[in-house]
């Protein structure tokens, strides 16, 4: 399940766009992966903390956050291309600056981060999102499955560089000057954004290729095979790494987030590890007592129901629910068992229940017995 954002960037719900935005300042810089090179999971944190500033230092996406949590930014049904913002570019956003501005000195000891300023115009791709609906049994057992996503793959014409002949070509980009970034100014306020036509690098290709337009990819189909664990429930995430967008001109790829949605069941209603069902008892079988097939999601039991059972009792079968995800351990399955009354009964079978009743009396129904007892008290008959 996805971490709460609040808790990501440390910060109260009830937090000031102030307080989130100082927050996130410090945990990006603290978690950037350019200062924790042999730290493998700073890139997963500092994604995470860029995934969460974007949702909630905007004041319309935290109010839908708020009321919806993270459902208020999954797409619709069935699955498709989608993605989070890259979290390089919300950093440049939130610091001013694309890597040639003092703060990027400060910060990085001049060397501007991982792009502009002269860099390289290589750039890592977009993460994206894939919403995949998947059946009860598969969540139990685990599956693998095959997706078909439309993304950025690397140019073959270009091997990705974006060059004609083959190698960078690159040049400063004129409509940043090299920064990555350029700036707008309304009333008394600048602002700063990634640069349209670099996306951030810097710099352009000099030469680009015919193929791609100088980016070094192309949108293209692609088929990803995925493992799905066994016990997996709704909303879980699962991570493919560098199976993303194709980076900008031969850069890393990015990730894939395939986010599961069960598929509601038939017969088994799923409470954590444990499943339950409702199964039908026959009304002789209930007041005689006797075995009792039930479903299970590994075939059919049977359980002994004993003489006297009353419609709404519940038996357990240990160990026969869903295995956990972090323990290992399997759930139960709780059966609740619905005493069946015959709808089609002839004369004879008629007149057979009517002997029946007659001979049981009502000193042999305790239920009814018990109810009519409080009733009197209820009513102070």
């Amino acid at each position: 399940m996805a971490r709460d954002y609040y808790e990501i960037l440390g910060v109260s719900k009830d937090a000031t766009q102030a307080e989130i935005k100082k927050a996130y300042r410090k945990a990006a810089v603290k978690h950037h992966p350019d200062k924790n090179p042999d730290d493998p999971g700073a890139e997963d944190k500092f994604k995470e903390l860029g995934e969460a500033y974007e949702a909630l230092g905007d004041e319309e996406k935290r109010a839908a956050y708020d009321r919806y949590g993270h459902a208020a930014f999954q797409g619709g049904g069935g699955g498709g291309r989608g993605g989070f913002h890259d979290p390089m570019d919300i950093f440049s956003q939130v610091f001013g600056g694309g890597g040639g501005g003092s703060m990027f000195d400060d910060l990085f000891g001049g060397g501007g981060g991982r792009r502009g300023g002269g860099g390289s115009v290589k750039k890592r791709g977009s993460d994206l999102r894939y919403d995949l609906e998947i059946s009860l049994e598969e969540a139990a057992t685990g599956a693998e499955k095959e997706l078909e996503i439309e993304k950025y793959a690397g140019c073959g014409k270009c091997s990705g560089s974006g060059s004609k002949s083959g190698s960078t070509g690159a040049k400063s980009c004129s409509s940043c000057g090299g920064r990555g970034v350029v700036a707008s100014q309304r009333g008394i306020f600048i602002q700063q954004t990634t640069c349209p036509e670099c996306r951030g690098a810097g710099q352009v290709i000099a030469d680009p290729c015919g193929n791609c337009q100088g980016e070094g990819r192309a949108q293209a189909p692609e088929r990803v095979k995925i493992r799905i664990p066994a016990g997996v429930d709704d909303g879980t995430r699962l991570r493919s790494t560098g199976k993303g967008d194709a980076g900008l001109r031969g850069g890393p790829a990015g990730d894939l987030y395939v986010f599961l949605h069960m598929k509601e069941h038939d017969v088994f209603q799923r409470e954590g590890d444990d499943l339950y069902c409702e199964v039908p008892l026959p009304f002789g079988k209930a007041a005689l007592g006797g075995e009792l097939e039930v479903p299970t999601l590994e075939g059919r039991s049977t359980i002994k129901v004993p003489a006297g059972t009353q419609g709404g009792t519940t038996f357990r079968l240990r160990d026969k629910g869903i295995t956990s995800l972090s323990s290992g351990r399997k759930g139960d399955l709780h059966v609740e068992v619905q005493v069946e009354v015959p709808t089609r009964l002839n004369s004879e079978q008629k007149e057979k229940l009517r002997e029946f009743t007659e001979s049981v009396g009502e000193e042999n129904s305790p239920m009814e017995e018990g109810f009519f007892e409080k009733a009197k008290r209820f009513f102070d008959i």
